[in-house]
């Protein structure tokens, strides 16, 4: 089946899935969301799959959801419709990604951001570009209690992530590792063969074995409340929209939300762009 905004590959027992919005820098649109979700669907269907990679075409895995679209679409919503549209699209989609029966390993270069942050971060394994970042600079730009999905104490530590929630900076690749938030650090034009030996390897083990390991493996995060934590920090995520910070953000356009920074001192207004990535002028959530 052809996407419109992914490409899927295969490559003996592993199947590929890359987001293909290149000009937007991967930015998460409706379509690409449920698209993604299909292609994991059938990845799961087939028992020829035994892995999956979940990569990002072009210079950057993804620069967040598409907020220009969101704007456009979205911006009007009421209560109810956001929570039901982020509950779905934003909330299910991830945790159908971390209880993914097969392995899925994430293959990430420059912006990691946001709501590409929390996609990369559902996935079992993660092998980055040496040029990759990674952050969530919403509480910043958008007057937002992170994302939908706080992943980030669970999978870099309650220090580090609230140092990143907190003050809206990146994390590098080399942080990334030290701190085990990703497996592996590659140069980038190893990135894709790195990840695919990594991928194959994994896929020599017996199918139904490894789903039992990986289903046990996040049980034990569930016994630690990992579950139970995600859902109450979603809801919380829901009350930050109802704000008057929030309000003044959305009154200025989401898709605008970076110019926020402009009344910083310029040293420190270029510091927060770089670090929020700038990738995307007004289309993901990192610009």
């Amino acid at each position: 089946m052809e996407y419109a905004t992914l490409a899927v590959e295969r490559f003996d027992a592993v199947c590929r899935i890359s987001l293909a919005r290149e000009s937007a820098r991967n930015a998460q649109s409706q379509q690409m969301l449920d698209e993604l979700d299909h292609a994991l669907a059938r990845a799961e269907e087939d028992d020829d799959i035994r892995v999956v990679i979940l990569a990002g075409r072009g210079a950057h895995f993804s620069a967040g959801h598409d907020l220009k679209e969101a704007q456009a679409k979205r911006a009007d919503f009421t209560v109810e419709e956001r929570w039901a549209y982020e509950s779905r699209r934003y909330y299910g989609y991830c945790l159908r990604i971390w209880d993914f029966p097969k392995p899925v390993v994430a293959q990430v270069q420059g912006a990691c951001v946001a709501g590409g942050f929390m996609i990369a971060n559902m996935c079992d394994l993660v092998v980055c570009a040496d040029t990759a970042y990674f952050s969530d600079p919403v509480g910043h730009t958008l007057a937002a209690a992170a994302t939908e999905v706080l992943i980030h104490p669970w999978v870099m530590g309650l220090r580090k992530a609230k140092e990143m929630l907190y003050t809206g900076e990146k994390v590098g690749a080399e942080e990334a590792l030290r701190i085990g938030m990703v497996n592996r650090v590659v140069p980038e034009a190893d990135l894709e063969t790195a990840t695919l030996e990594l991928a194959q390897r994994i896929a020599q083990a017996p199918p139904f074995g490894l789903r039992l390991l990986k289903r046990s493996l996040n049980r034990t995060a569930d016994a630690q409340g990992f579950r139970t934590a995600l859902s109450a920090h979603f809801d919380t995520h829901q009350l930050s929209h109802l704000t008057e910070e929030f309000q003044a953000v959305r009154q200025r356009g989401l898709a605008q939300a970076i110019q926020r920074n402009k009344d910083l001192p310029a040293r420190d207004a270029n510091k927060a762009v770089e670090q929020s990535g700038a990738v995307s002028g007004k289309t993901g959530e990192t610009a």
